[in-house]
Order: structure tokens, then C-alpha cells, then sequence
């Protein structure tokens, strides 16, 4: 019996947009370009060049890249998107609300105008993703969303203001009540540190060990050198203080902004920090890269984990796979765990991980047998609204020039393959 490819679940319309986007990303030639145009619409406050202003403009990135990475401009066209991916076979989605705010650096800040057209319109959007998201999906919270006074209160690692912090409390409350899980997504190094300290804060209060697993996530980004050091120290913070730490794994994606010394000298390194931590974690034991804490006096002993490994390295996700399909069968104990892409990119990944999901479903007949759970990460909002994300997922393309250029290739084989077979070639 011939071997079915994992694309076949997508729709034909599917793989030739994410076929022409591919092609554009991985040829020097048209990338350079489109960046820069994509460059000017995303930072420019002409109302010519504003998708949301201009209905040809909007017409023709709504069909191609926005269709390609983005979910939707409105509820039902976001609830619409989230029912065809799982329809797909995906257990569930990551759901991230698009709004980013304008910042000046030095700036003063007029606090009435910016809890009126920063804050509240950034809750309210947060919270209507938290309703969107349905149970066991996870919300993204971008905080630097919020705008000026949630970046100044993080910059200083401070105490934000209180209609801030009431937000951000009743979108931690209603994801807990929904079932919904919150992930606090990685931002820039400056605020970095102060993004971690609410994270923790908000860990304390709703992963609670035996209820459930954990509700709020943190973002770790392994091209960080430091990255395994934080993990380290909140997993003894966890221990000690007797919460799940939610950990979502990615790679990084501010390497054009953060300070360069920041960051693992070269890709390798960032992959071995990757998968060293992934590893960890999984297994539950320290290693090479995951040591224990300095000042952790529990003698190398985990605290409850429950872990989101989200990135596009085919061998990083097989690895992890491996892991754990080597604990099942020896009947050992664990972690939650799935894996995440971004919409639009690394389908091969994604949809081989639901091709063996559904396999192995149908085939269990005991505990013995992992069954992988895929995520899509999926953002939402105006065209507009998502021009600095679709952006960024333009650069990403660009910094993985061969993992696109993989992807392109895997989709030609894919579009010639349902060629031959509408003429019934073998």
C-alpha cells in the first residue's frame, strides 16, 4: 500500500498560495522587494497606503499573505479558520490577538489618553480571543500590546498601572474558567526581564500541581545564551514554591532587534540549545544544558512541567517525538506536552506530526503508544492591524532561507503529485 503524503490534508488552494509564497521567499530576487514594500505599509500612517483605508490595497494582501498567516478580520471569520484547521486533524490552535501600538522611545506619556486608546481597546481584543479560543486552546498575550504605560512599567520591572493590571487579571481569570491556556509570548530583551516577572506571578496563581496542568505559559527563546539559566531558575522557583511551570520552547524571533551578544554565535549552538532543553524537560533530568540552579537546593529535583515545544526544525520535533515514544513503551511517566507552527509556515512539520497522530489513534490498543498533539499558532485582526506580524513572518522566511526553500519544494512535489493523480498517473 503506497504510503499517503501528510499534505494530502490540505485543501488544493492551501498548498499552491503557500507554494507561491515560498517560491517569493526563498528567491533573493523577489524577496528583497516585497520586504521593502511590505516594510513601508507596515510602518506608514499614509490612509493610501493603509490596508484598512484602502479597499484595493486591503483586497489584494488579504487574498496572498494575509490569507496565507493570518486567521481572520472577524469573529466569524477567525471561529471559521479555527473549525477548518482542527477539521484537519489539529488538536487545537494557539490564538494571538494582532494589535500593536506605535511606540516613541522617550516619549512622555499622557496616561488618560493611553488607557483610552491603548489599554482598553488591547484588553478588550485580548478578551474577545480568550472567548474565541475554545478549551485546551492556548491565547498568546502579546503585553507590549498594551502600549506606552504597560512598555514603561516593563522596562522599569515595575508595577504596572491598575487598569492594566485589572486586564491583564480578568483575561488570566476568564481563560482559567474557559479551560483556555494563556501563554505570555517572548518580546525584546529590554523587556524581557519584566515580562517574566508577571508571568511568574500569574504561574503562582493558577498552576496549581493536580489541577489540571498548567494554565499560563512563559516564552523561552533558545537563541538566547541565557535562555537555559532562566529556565533553570524558574524551574527552581517552581520547585520551591510549588507551581507547574509552563514552559512554551521557541528559538527566537528578534534577532534583528535584540543586542547581538545576547545572542548563540551561530545557528548550531542555538539548536543545541534547543534541543538540550527540550530534552531536559522531557526526560526530566538535567543534562549538559539544563543544569540546576545555583542557588537551587534541591539536590537536581524537577518541579512539575508541562511543556509547548513550538518551532519549524523537522529533526528538533522528530527528536522530541522519539523521546516520547521511547517513554511510552516503557510504560514511564509523561509530560504534557504538543507542538506548535505558525499558520502558513512548516506544514510539512505540522501535518506529519496529525498524519502520525491519527495513525497511532487508530492503532493504540493500550498506555503505550504517544499520540502527538499539533497546534497551529494562528493570529487574528484587520489587515492593518497585522501588518507588523506579517512582516516579521517575511524577515523569518527570509533568515531560514533553506527551511523555505524545503517547504517550497515539498509543496511542488505535493501540487505534481495531485497532478498526476486527477489524470490517474502512477
Amino acid at each position: 500500500m503506497p504510503k499517503i503524503s501528510p499534505l494530502s490534508i490540505l485543501p488544493l488552494s492551501a498548498v499552491i498560495r503557500s507554494l507561491a509564497i515560498n517560491t517569493i521567499s526563498s528567491s533573493p530576487l523577489l524577496l528583497a522587494p516585497s520586504l521593502k514594500i511590505m516594510t513601508i505599509l507596515a510602518h506608514s500612517h499614509n490612509p493610501i497606503l493603509s490596508p484598512d483605508r484602502n479597499p484595493i490595497l486591503r483586497f489584494l494582501l488579504k487574498n496572498t499573505f494575509y490569507k496565507q498567516f493570518c486567521a481572520g478580520e472577524t469573529h466569524a471569520e477567525v471561529q471559521r479558520t479555527i473549525r477548518g484547521i482542527k477539521d484537519l486533524g489539529f488538536q487545537g490552535v494557539f490564538l494571538c490577538y494582532a494589535r500593536e501600538v506605535e511606540k516613541s522611545p522617550g516619549a512622555s506619556v499622557d496616561v488618560e489618553k493611553c488607557l483610552r486608546d491603548e489599554v482598553l481597546p488591547w484588553a478588550e481584543g485580548t478578551l474577545a480571543t480568550v472567548r474565541l479560543a475554545e478549551p485546551g486552546d492556548f491565547v498568546c498575550i502579546k503585553v507590549t500590546g498594551a502600549g506606552s504605560l504597560a512598555l514603561q512599567a516593563l522596562e522599569k520591572q515595575g508595577v504596572c498601572h491598575a487598569t492594566l493590571k485589572q486586564a491583564i487579571d480578568d483575561i488570566c481569570a476568564l481563560g482559567a474558567k474557559r479551560g483556555v491556556k494563556l501563554a505570555f509570548d517572548a518580546e525584546h530583551a529590554a523587556v524581557q526581564p519584566g515580562i517574566d516577572l508577571w508571568t511568574l506571578k500569574y504561574m503562582k496563581r493558577y498552576n496549581k500541581p493536580g489541577k489540571g496542568g498548567a494554565v499560563i505559559y512563559g516564552t523561552y527563546q533558545a537563541y538566547l545564551k541565557a535562555c537555559p539559566r532562566v529556565v533553570a531558575n524558574h524551574m527552581a522557583m517552581a520547585r520551591k514554591e510549588n507551581f507547574t511551570l509552563g514552559v512554551k520552547l521557541v528559538r527566537g524571533a528578534y534577532m534583528g532587534s535584540d543586542p547581538r551578544e545576547l545572542i548563540h554565535d551561530t545557528k548550531r549552538e542555538t539548536d543545541e540549545c534547543y534541543d538540550g532543553i527540550a530534552e531536559a524537560l522531557i526526560r526530566q533530568r538535567y543534562n549538559s544544558v539544563l543544569q540546576p540552579a545555583h542557588h537551587d537546593h534541591g539536590e537536581g529535583e524537577f518541579p512539575a512541567v508541562d511543556l509547548a515545544l513550538a518551532g519549524h526544525n523537522l529533526h528538533s520535533v522528530r527528536k522530541a517525538h522519539a523521546i516520547r515514544t521511547e517513554q511510552a513503551e516503557k510504560g514511564e511517566d509523561r509530560i504534557e506536552l504538543c507542538y506548535a507552527q505558525l499558520q502558513g509556515m512548516a506544514d510539512e512539520v505540522s501535518c506529519e506530526l496529525v498524519a502520525e497522530g491519527t495513525q497511532r489513534a487508530r492503532d493504540a490498543l493500550d498506555s503505550k503508544t504517544d499520540i502527538p498533539r499539533a497546534y497551529k499558532y494562528l493570529t487574528w485582526g484587520t489587515t492593518g492591524e497585522c501588518m507588523k506580524y506579517l512582516l516579521r513572518r517575511a524577515y523569518e522566511n527570509r533568515d531560514a532561507v533553506g527551511r523555505t526553500r524545503e517547504g517550497r519544494n515539498e509543496m511542488g512535489k505535493e501540487l505534481i503529485r495531485r497532478v498526476k493523480g486527477m489524470f490517474a498517473w502512477r
